[in-house]
């Protein structure tokens, strides 16, 4: 029956972390229904939920969260410039306004466990304490679904977009 979901559903197949998870259906379930929710149904514009999408992926260094998304968020308006920074680790340079206040709240989010104030307050009075509730359900979404991918080795398909490998001294 989650098979079927996931076929006929918005995700038109069975991809992503699901490999693993039909081993646990009424987990696959419900972790359909929220990434349904989450991707489908999400009050940010599409683009930024792609970047924030990237940069969890980068940060938990998900191949295949990074491979499937890059793609997506270049389609939808990220510029391939900032999508190889954030890749290598770098810092992106020439951002929207939006897309420097995203930047700024997932990685103060994921790098120092919280954000701001300043930074919170800032992105509710631009998008909305919807949107922002949104942004955070996405990051968490994304780490989750990036810690099963890694884990399980779910590998990037053949001839795919591969994440570069960081050093040791590159990036946050």
């Amino acid at each position: 029956m989650v098979a079927q979901e996931l076929l006929q559903g918005p995700r038109r197949g069975i991809r992503g972390p699901f490999a693993a998870l039909l081993r646990n259906p009424r987990l696959a379930d419900r972790v359909r229904q929220l990434g349904d929710s989450i991707r489908f149904e999400n009050s940010l514009p599409p683009m930024l939920r792609e970047f924030a999408i990237l940069i969890v992926a980068r940060f938990w260094a998900a191949r295949y969260e990074w491979h499937a998304h890059g793609k997506l968020a270049v389609e939808l308006g990220v510029a391939q410039s900032t999508v190889d920074a954030i890749g290598e680790g770098r810092d992106p340079q020439g951002l929207s306004a939006d897309e420097t206040l995203v930047y700024r709240f997932c990685t103060e989010l994921l790098h120092d466990k919280d954000v701001g104030d300043a930074t919170y307050d800032e992105a509710v009075v631009r998008f909305g304490e919807v949107s922002v509730l949104d942004l955070l359900a996405t990051m968490g979404y994304f780490g989750f679904v990036s810690l099963i991918l890694n884990a399980t080795r779910h590998p990037v398909p053949e001839g795919g977009t591969e994440l570069p490998r960081l050093m040791a001294s590159a990036g946050r």
